[in-house]
């Protein structure tokens, strides 16, 4: 069965973050303050460096660079890609059903978990189904541009602070950012067009993952 999180883009319509939901967690645990970076090389795209956060989400950042050091993503592809928003990809499957069988503990405000991660451009964050805070597994996005909602003039919408409103904050499990190749984003969500308002690629067209390694 197909998980669904509901989001309201800048469109108003209500798109889907596509996550799989079975099996039971893996766990992490806080280390040393050192960030971890890995290369994500997209075939025909380039290659785009990541910085992760694991003083921030230890446990996100702990599955995540295990799936990393077993080759879990290298091959698989970018099976969403929503213009203006993010593309999401790590599911064996390709049509947003699937993950590694385990699933973790989603680390976001709304699951009793601090995290200071702003869902803005070039920020990586987990996909999950959204009735369910712990069933993150292996799929992820990656921000095109800052989640916030906007005016119908086109201007972002603020809170009683004069803050954008980021729609993704406290809900999603945000664990690093981008800092070399965002450009690689922009260069996908140009060029390759969903099948759906969803922001589903036919198989044919997703981009491939050739690889996510460790370089730091």
């Amino acid at each position: 069965m197909k998980k669904v999180v509901k989001l309201v883009l800048l469109s108003a319509l209500a798109l889907s973050l596509f996550a799989c939901n079975s099996g039971s967690g893996a766990n992490g645990e806080k280390n040393a303050s050192k960030k971890p970076k890995v290369e994500i090389s997209i075939k025909d795209f380039g290659v785009m460096q990541a910085e992760l956060e694991p003083e921030i989400a230890p446990i996100t950042v702990a599955n995540f660079l295990k799936l990393v050091n077993d080759g879990f993503y290298n091959g698989l592809t970018i099976h969403r890609v929503v213009t203006d928003f993010m593309i999401q990809g790590g599911d064996p499957t390709g049509n947003g059903d699937g993950g590694t069988g385990e699933t973790i503990k989603g680390e976001f405000e709304s699951n009793g978990v601090p995290n200071s991660i702003s869902h803005e451009r070039g920020v990586i964050s987990m996909a999950r189904w959204g009735d369910e805070p712990d069933s993150a597994s292996s799929q992820f996005f990656i921000l095109q541009q800052d989640a916030v909602r906007h005016n119908e003039d086109g201007t972002p919408k603020t809170d009683e602070n004069g803050k954008p409103e980021n729609f993704l904050d406290g809900e999603y499990a945000a664990f690093g950012r981008i800092v070399s190749g965002i450009e690689i984003v922009d260069k996908i969500c140009e060029e390759v067009k969903p099948i759906d308002e969803l922001g589903t690629v036919d198989k044919m067209d997703q981009p491939v993952i050739e690889y996510i390694k460790v370089i730091e």
